[in-house]
């Protein structure tokens, strides 16, 4: 038997086979669960429905979570085919290529606007969606990264949107705690995906982070899906409101030093 045998869950914000949201498809179908897929727009249609099919996924739907009314139709739609939803996973996370190679005080108001109605609203009004649907005991996650609590150079308004959304995750999970709903964020290390690329010396990090972490490991999209595992099953009853770190121990160091450094002590 698998951990999430039963289960019906949604993951939102699959782009392609090195997304995060791939990593925690496949260990959703590895662990027993019935999935289902949302996608944003036609582009990314084309690639989102052959990663279906290799996870006999039947329900894949488009929506568009900038508009209330596509969120609402989604909620129909999922309702109709599952019934009540266990899982709802949240990986979407956007802004402008120029507000990402350009120093953060020159983010632009409608830049700023859109980071955060994407990467972090769309949380809440996902969660407001859904709960008419959500099963007692239910799990809701997000994805965030490291740059929301400390500076990461280029990462600019995309880590204060991540910050934003930590903060919508602790008062989620005050919200929906009576309910038995839990709502937690997974902050994995960086990892080679479709939205890193836009980030400006992505690269860098990538490496740094290796020669930093005191596992001395970049983190792959497998490790988060198994925490995400984890978090969606019953064996987290009682946790909510938490950020979980999968980043091989990055986010502990204060005086960084690499393993070179070590070396030539």
């Amino acid at each position: 038997m698998g951990l999430l045998d039963g289960k019906n869950a949604l993951i939102f914000g699959l782009a392609n086979d090195k997304s995060i949201a791939w990593g925690i498809t496949q260990a959703f179908k590895r662990e027993g669960a019935n999935i289902g897929i949302s996608y944003a727009g036609e582009v990314l249609e084309r690639r989102v429905k052959p990663l279906a099919e290799q996870v006999d996924c039947k329900w894949v739907e488009e929506c568009d979570i900038t508009k209330d009314e596509h969120i609402a139709a989604t909620v129909e739609k999922a309702a109709k085919h599952f019934g009540k939803i266990d899982v709802l996973v949240h990986s979407i996370a956007y802004a402008g290529r120029d507000e990402l190679s350009r120093p953060f005080h020159e983010t632009s108001r409608e830049g700023f606007k859109t980071a955060l109605e994407i990467s972090a609203f769309s949380l809440v009004a996902l969660s407001h969606a859904f709960l008419p649907i959500m099963n007692s005991g239910a799990s809701i996650m997000s994805m965030t990264y490291h740059g929301s609590v400390k500076v990461a150079p280029h990462y600019n308004v995309m880590g204060v949107a991540k910050a934003a959304l930590e903060s919508s995750t602790r008062y989620l999970a005050y919200d929906l705690g009576p309910k038995n709903i839990r709502v937690n964020a997974i902050s994995a290390g960086p990892i080679r995906t479709l939205a890193a690329a836009g980030v400006g010396g992505f690269r860098d990090m990538y490496k740094h982070f290796a020669d930093i972490a005191p596992m001395r490991e970049n983190v792959t999209i497998e490790d988060v899906g198994n925490s995400a595992v984890f978090l969606a099953s019953d064996l987290s009853s009682h946790i909510t409101g938490e950020i979980m770190y999968v980043d091989s121990g990055f986010n502990i160091m204060g005086v960084q030093i690499s393993e070179k450094d070590e070396e030539s002590k």
